[in-house]
């Protein structure tokens, strides 16, 4: 325990380095945030309205979409106000929670991507068997599982967090509220939770890529042995979005862990950071529509049915 002014707020620094570029980074990030809440909004709503895509694959893609759209809520805001403030205040209970939701979705989208993995191995690996196997009651268990048990890491290690007494250094090098430095702001020992998170976090990252990992290399075995070129082509289209996605997440969440730290820089990972946090949810979208034959043809439909009705 060590002594200290209790603290009330925390201040984010945001992107100091940027003097001059303030406006123009405001209207861009506003625009992907627009175009991120159109665009997952947009797929939700394909897939409710298309009979045809009521489908697991489409309703675990549709979570993901979900999931999205509050993940970039709960930083994107903050983001934009560092841009036009010169001091980004936020109560210390109102960072508690950001960091909260923050990690609670991005283990959470871990999850999800496993489950769909899981899910087109299922499809390509045992296609006879799928729909006895992938029962409406399994899709909704493998659907809520992701939120289930990203919440439960989460809160259990929240609770410890909201506990501490806060009486260090109150500035937050960051665009969002960082479990890192939150815990260095603690006046009591933080070994325990420190222990908690590096547990949780080998659980989740490189528990859910091995297991992705393993999905892949069956799906791509059972590909190769296809005889068709056709039939190649048709499974492989079935889960090269997922695949891209399952890349850039974990692309960008290894380059900022898994680098030797003589060589890390906290600047560069503030920038890996906002790529994950803002581009993966606005990419989710097209990566998903544009290889896609049964979402373009239901965006298609769906754009031409109220022209249908105003030529009426």
């Amino acid at each position: 325990m060590r002594n200290g002014t209790a603290i009330t707020e925390f201040i984010l620094l945001g992107f100091p380095d940027i003097q001059g570029l303030q406006t123009p980074l405001f209207i861009v990030i506003l625009l992907i945030y627009i175009l991120t809440l159109a665009g997952n909004g947009l797929i939700i709503a394909i897939v409710c309205a298309e009979p045809r895509l009521h489908i697991p694959m489409y309703f675990f893609l549709c979570n993901l979409s979900f999931l999205e759209i509050w993940y970039t809520t709960t930083v994107i805001p903050k983001l934009l106000e560092t841009f036009v403030v010169t001091r980004t205040v936020i109560c210390t209970l109102c960072c508690l929670l950001q960091a909260f939701f923050h990690f609670f979705l991005g283990t959470t989208e871990f999850l999800i991507l496993t489950v769909m993995s899981f899910d087109r191995y299922l499809a390509i690996c045992k296609p006879l068997h799928y729909p006895t196997i992938m029962t409406s009651n399994l899709c909704l268990q493998l659907a809520l599982s992701p939120w289930v048990v990203g919440f439960t890491i989460v809160f259990c290690q929240m609770l410890l967090l909201i506990r501490l007494p806060f009486c260090g250094d109150n500035v937050i090098n960051h665009f969002y509220c960082d479990v890192g430095p939150i815990l260095k702001a603690a006046c009591a020992n933080t070994s325990i939770l420190e222990l908690l998170g590096v547990l949780a976090t080998i659980l989740v990252i490189p528990g859910s890529l091995l297991f992705t990992m393993i999905s892949y290399s069956y799906i791509l075995s059972t590909i190769i042995r296809i005889p068709s070129t056709t039939g190649r082509q048709k499974a492989f289209s079935t889960c090269a979005s997922h695949l891209v996605v399952v890349s850039l997440l974990y692309g960008a969440v290894l380059f900022m862990y898994l680098r030797p730290s003589a060589h890390s820089s906290f600047k560069i990972n503030k920038v890996v950071s906002v790529l994950n946090t803002i581009l993966t949810p606005l990419l989710n979208p097209f990566i998903y529509t544009i290889r896609n034959k049964e979402v373009k043809g239901a965006l298609r439909k769906a754009m031409t049915c109220p022209k249908r009705r105003h030529a009426k």
